[in-house]
C-alpha cells in the first residue's frame, strides 16, 4: 500500500516498455513488508540531465535504478562515482548522500561476480578471459578485478574497445595482468559472454568452445533464453556455468543495500517475481 511514508525509486529509461525491475523489486517488498515503490519513468535522451537533477530533490527518493540509454550520461552528471563506474564508463545506480552528492555505482559486474562464487567459482589468484568489452563486459572486467583475479585477457571484435578497456584497468589496479586481443579460452579458469552473440538463432559462438577446458566456469550475460547455444556446448564438454538471468538476480540484493534497504538472496526474489515475457 502506497502511502505517505512510502520510498520512492525511479527506474529511469527509454522506453520503458521492457523494464523488468519493478516486477521483481514490487512484488519483494510487498512480500518484505519494506514500505516503498519502483516506478518506471520514460525519458527522452535530450530530457534526462534536467530530470536526474530534478529527481534528486524529492525528500522521499530513495535512489534511481538507471538503464539504456543513460548509463553512460549519468557518469558525467555524478558529484562521486565508485571505480567500477570509472573503469566501467556507464553507471545503473545513483543514490543521494547525507551532504546532498549524487553517488553513483554499476552493479552489473557485482551481480556477475556474486553469482560466480555462490556457485563455487574461486576468483581470488584466477585467470579470467572477458569476451566483449562494452558496458557490460567493462563492469564485469572491474568487478572481477575488485574481486581479485590475477589475470584478465579481454578480447572485442574493435580491438580499441579492448584497448581503452585494458588502459582504464590498469589505472585502478596496476598490479593486475591484463592482455587483449585474443579470444582463445585455453589455460582460463573463468570464461564470460559479455556479447549478444546467443540473442539470435544461428549466432556464432563467442569463444572455441572445443578449447574449453571441462574445469573452466563459464558465465553467459544474454537473458532472451535462459540455455544460449553457447551454454549448451560448453555443457556438453562438462563445464559448470552461471545463466545470464542469474546476473540479473543477484545484483538486485546489492543495489537493495545501496539504497539502504534489507537485502535479500536471489532465491527469495524468484520465489516472488511476477514476470511476463
Amino acid at each position: 500500500m502506497i502511502n505517505g511514508n512510502t520510498g520512492l525509486i525511479a527506474h529511469i529509461g527509454y522506453p520503458t516498455h521492457a523494464f523488468k525491475s519493478p516486477m521483481i523489486y514490487n512484488p519483494y517488498f510487498e512480500h518484505a513488508g519494506v514500505n516503498a515503490v519502483v516506478v518506471p519513468m520514460g525519458c527522452k535522451p535530450e530530457h534526462y540531465p534536467a530530470f536526474l537533477q530534478s529527481i534528486f530533490t524529492l525528500d522521499n527518493i530513495r535512489g534511481a535504478l538507471v538503464t539504456m540509454p543513460h548509463k553512460v550520461t549519468t557518469v558525467g552528471l555524478l558529484d562521486d562515482a565508485t571505480p567500477t563506474v570509472k573503469i566501467a564508463g556507464s553507471c545503473n545506480a545513483v543514490r543521494r548522500t547525507e551532504d546532498g552528492r549524487l553517488l553513483g555505482d554499476m552493479f552489473d559486474g557485482e551481480g556477475f561476480v556474486r553469482g560466480v562464487r555462490r556457485k563455487g567459482c574461486t576468483l581470488e589468484g584466477a585467470r579470467a578471459l572477458v569476451v566483449g568489452c562494452g558496458g557490460v563486459g567493462s563492469a564485469i572486467a572491474a568487478s572481477l578485478a575488485a574481486a581479485g583475479v590475477a589475470w584478465l585477457g579481454l578480447f572485442d571484435a574493435r580491438d580499441e574497445s579492448a584497448q581503452g578497456l585494458k588502459a582504464r584497468l590498469t589505472t585502478h589496479y596496476p598490479t593486475l595482468e591484463v592482455t587483449t586481443g585474443s579470444n582463445d579460452p585455453a589455460g582460463y579458469d573463468l570464461v564470460v559472454n559479455a556479447t549478444p552473440m546467443g540473442m539470435n538463432d544461428g549466432d556464432p559462438l563467442p569463444v572455441d568452445v572445443t578449447r574449453i577446458a571441462p574445469e573452466t566456469f563459464v558465465g553467459e550475460v544474454v537473458m532472451k533464453t535462459e540455455m544460449t547455444a553457447f551454454l549448451k556446448a560448453v555443457q556438453a564438454r562438462g563445464c559448470r556455468f552461471q545463466v545470464g538471468s542469474d546476473m540479473l538476480f543477484e545484483q538486485i540484493p546489492a543495489y537493495l543495500e545501496f539504497f539502504g534497504f534489507p537485502t535479500t538472496t536471489p532465491e527469495v526474489l524468484r520465489s516472488v517475481a511476477k514476470l511476463s515475457y
